[in-house]
Formats: structure tokens, C-alpha cells, sequence
């Protein structure tokens, strides 16, 4: 069995909420990028450096490499928010790793990377994060030791692994430790809950997720696939289901941290 990468795991952590809210304690460096390991996405992992290894465009040529990332302007104290910092050693691992993922999409499109307009959406996306974060503590959200486990035993099951003690300890043989492991996935919990208690979140029902499943297969077909690329609708229906889920939770997220942001005492210095 393929085993999924920190950085894959990690995703994971931040998918339970909300797409936008990446890294949520930046409390280590992307180890997985120095061990050659895939992202669980098909694409190789990032080397020492931040820096992906040249892929071919498929007719012989190399891809360019992925820029370096330059963190020479960005300052010690990213953004104040409501008297917490978000500080440049919490800023600069969310920013490389996203910087490799929008190298990688480079790749396909052609398209540069503006690390000027890229840092601003990180430094933004962490601001969001650290509000939902202060509003989940408002709330009185504190998770206790079998939500975090009921956490990772999610993220377990959404990533092939059959415990939380397998992504554990799948992430300590990958650098990070089981008390970051478990904060993150705290963290994660509370957001999660709070996102739940301001917002309307609605499961699909059948017609709803049959008709997302027709316009997919719509969509396939148009693009020139073949139908029988796409899963019978019951083998995919619980995966549309927690798609339309958290498609909920993304946009109830940024609207109530839009408003806590609104109404908080908020500096971005990037």
C-alpha cells in the first residue's frame, strides 16, 4: 500500500474545514520534501529547498523548475490579529508549500507564479484561519482527546490508513511530532465545530447529489472522455456527498471570517 506523504496528510487536516485554511499551526517544515516521497497526488515531493525536480512536458522538454522562494521581504510579524502575531517562522513553511503546489499547476498552464500576490493570499488565508480559530475559543470549543482521535480516524479512512494511530505515526516517521500531529488536528475540530454552530450546514439529499453526479458525468463527456471513466453513482455518492459538505463549510468560513475580521483589530504588514 502506498503510504500518503506529510504534506498529503497535512492537506488533509486542512480539508476537514475549509480549503482556504492551510497549515493550521505551521509548526513544522515539510519534512516529506526532503525524502523524495510523492504528494499523494502523482506529483513528486518538493526537494531540500522548496524547489520541485524538472518534469517533462511529454514531448521531451523539461518543465521549468519551481521558483525558489524568496522570503527576504517578508517581516518578522506577518499580521497582528486581536493582539496574537502570525510570525515570519509560522509564515514561510505555508508559504513554500503553496508556492510548490501553484509551481506545479505553472507547469500545465504556463503561467508565473507572482510570489508578490501569492505571499499576500497566504498571509490573508492565515489571518482567516487564526480568527476562526479565536472565535471557535470565544465559542467555548475545546476539543477533548477522543474528538482529536475521532479526527485523525477521519482522516485515516480518507487517506487509505486504517487507524489514527497509523497517521500518527505515519507523520513521525516523516518529522513531525505526535504533539503537533495532535494539535493540528485539534485545531482542526474546533474550527470545524464552529464553522457548524454559526452556519447552515445541510446534508445533500439523493436528487441533489444524482444531479451533481449527471452534470459530472456531462462534463466528462463533453471534455471527450469516455462514460465509463466515471464510477457508478453509488460508489461515489458518499464522496459527493462531503464535496457539496464542504463546499458549504468553505464559504461559511470565509463569510464569518470575514465578519471577525470585520469587527477585530486586524494588521497585515506583509
Amino acid at each position: 500500500m502506498k503510504v500518503p506523504s506529510q504534506r498529503t496528510l497535512r492537506r488533509a487536516l486542512a480539508a476537514l474545514t475549509f480549503s482556504a485554511a492551510i497549515a493550521l499551526t505551521g509548526c513544522s517544515g515539510d519534512q516529506a520534501g526532503t525524502s523524495g516521497a510523492s504528494d499523494g497526488g502523482g506529483q513528486p515531493a518538493a526537494s531540500e529547498g522548496g524547489q520541485a525536480p524538472a518534469a517533462s512536458d511529454g514531448g521531451g522538454q523539461q518543465a521549468p523548475q519551481a521558483p525558489q522562494a524568496d522570503v527576504s521581504d517578508v517581516p518578522e510579524v506577518v499580521a497582528e490579529i486581536n493582539g496574537e502575531k502570525i510570525t515570519k517562522e509560522e509564515f514561510v513553511p505555508v508559504y513554500e508549500s503553496q508556492l510548490q503546489q501553484a509551481a506545479m499547476q505553472q507547469q500545465s498552464t504556463g503561467q508565473e507564479v507572482d510570489q508578490t500576490e501569492m505571499k499576500s493570499q497566504v498571509a490573508n488565508q492565515l489571518v482567516d484561519n487564526r480568527l476562526l480559530l479565536q472565535g471557535a475559543t470565544d465559542a467555548g470549543i475545546e476539543p477533548t482527546r477522543a474528538d482529536v482521535d475521532a479526527t485523525l480516524e477521519e482522516i485515516a479512512g480518507q487517506n487509505g490508513l486504517g487507524s489514527a494511530d497509523e497517521v500518527v505515526t505515519t507523520l513521525e516517521q516523516q518529522g513531525m511530532s505526535e504533539e503537533d500531529v495532535r494539535k493540528d488536528a485539534a485545531s482542526q475540530f474546533k474550527l470545524t465545530t464552529f464553522i457548524e454552530q454559526e452556519a447552515d450546514i445541510k446534508e445533500p439529499s439523493d436528487k441533489e447529489l444524482k444531479t451533481q453526479y449527471d452534470q459530472m458525468v456531462e462534463q466528462q463527456s463533453q471534455a471527450g472522455g469516455q462514460q465509463a471513466q466515471v464510477p457508478p453513482f453509488e460508489e461515489v455518492k458518499d464522496q459527493l456527498a462531503q464535496q457539496s459538505v464542504t463546499q458549504q463549510q468553505n464559504e461559511a468560513a470565509t463569510t464569518i471570517a470575514a465578519e471577525l475580521r470585520e469587527s477585530g483589530d486586524v494588521t497585515v504588514h506583509l
